[in-house]
């Protein structure tokens, strides 16, 4: 990795990473803490997974760090995280990210994806930190599944307060939008090596279903050189390669297993799942993609989004998690998001007889 990029936007920096001890956020934590910052400070709702991350830290003794059980929309928490150790750069990797399991549970994906980034970028506006970037995925465009409506939204709350127009933050606001990251957990990789391992069958939704994937190594990499990046209010996106199709992944993880499809190995066809697209999109028609000063990313332009429209839908969100109107919500969404399109699944909770 490029080392003055690191030294720029890290070295002797207090750092906090939300969901410090996901796939990702425990990837970025590692990179981070050979990177000479001032103090890491580690943050997580799941108890493993922060005790896991912990362990690694502990045993390398690169940095100094603390590791914090909590949730981003704890509000006197997160007071007590700023006000005592100052972060200057936050890393936003918390999210729920598994689509149909979101599906069946979507006031908590838009609680802690939509409302959790707004309050997080409120509370690190209000304490002058220099730098939040946000972790998006493919799935906020064009999104048919709530997760990826949860994660748009997001992004326009950070596009939003990080303007150097119409923004109210002084800090650097943010987003990277990537594709889906091998090894990670809940990916189609570790799932079909462990579906191989059984003896098959691996199960596949569909034979034109296609996806943009990225190795984990590369997706630090790319995070790290988003938030160097002297800008706010922006999409960064990565220069990816085509997408590939998943029946086609499959085949050839079959193949290096030293197994052929068929006769040693079934490939099912399972079905699209709730939420799920046929294929992902990193761009909207509506953005033009620029150069962005790091060559490995564009700066995806568009035009701004209505600041008042944005300023009064968000507390009505949030008054629509809280009293559980999953109706009040839907079209909450929609409205902000006129490109969501619900699946099946989500319209059969407000309405059986549409399943």
């Amino acid at each position: 990795m490029n080392a003055p990029l690191l030294g720029t936007t890290n070295t002797g920096k207090t750092i906090l990473v939300t969901g410090a001890g996901g796939c990702i956020g425990s990837a970025l934590v590692q990179a981070l803490a050979s990177s000479n910052p001032r103090f890491l400070i580690l943050l997580d709702h799941s108890e493993q997974n922060l005790y896991e991350i912990n362990l690694l830290l502990a045993a390398s003794a690169k940095s100094s760090y603390a590791a914090i059980l909590g949730d981003i929309l704890d509000a006197p928490l997160m007071t007590e995280i700023f006000d005592r150790y100052r972060p200057q750069t936050i890393y936003h990797a918390a999210a729920f990210k598994h689509v149909p399991l979101m599906e069946a549970n979507p006031r908590a994906v838009v609680r802690n994806n939509t409302l959790g980034t707004w309050e997080l970028a409120k509370t690190a506006a209000r304490f002058g930190a220099e730098r939040l970037l946000m972790i998006s995925t493919d799935k906020a465009v064009n999104p048919r599944s709530i997760m990826g409506a949860s994660k748009r939204v997001a992004e326009l709350a950070l596009l939003r307060l990080g303007d150097s127009k119409t923004g109210i933050a002084k800090t650097k606001m943010n987003s990277v939008r990537l594709g889906n990251v091998l090894g990670s957990r809940g990916s189609v990789g570790p799932l079909f090596q462990q579906q191989i391992q059984r003896g098959g069958p691996v199960t596949v939704t569909h034979a034109e279903a296609s996806r943009y994937f990225l190795m984990l190594s590369e997706t630090v990499e790319l995070i790290m050189a988003a938030a160097a990046i002297d800008d706010s209010g922006s999409i960064f996106i990565p220069k990816m390669c085509e997408p590939v199709k998943i029946l086609d992944f499959a085949t050839r993880m079959i193949r290096e297993a030293g197994l052929e499809t068929h006769r040693d190995i079934e490939i099912v066809l399972t079905g699209l799942r709730p939420g799920d697209k046929l294929e992902e999109e990193l761009v909207y028609a509506s953005e033009a993609l620029q150069p962005a000063s790091d060559e490995r990313l564009f700066r995806a332009v568009s035009s701004t989004c209505d600041a008042q429209v944005l300023d009064a839908a968000l507390p009505d969100i949030s008054e629509c998690v809280r009293e559980r109107n999953l109706t009040a919500l839907i079209a909450a969404l929609c409205n902000l998001v006129p490109e969501y399109k619900p699946s099946e699944t989500l319209l059969s909770l407000l309405n059986p007889s549409l399943a």
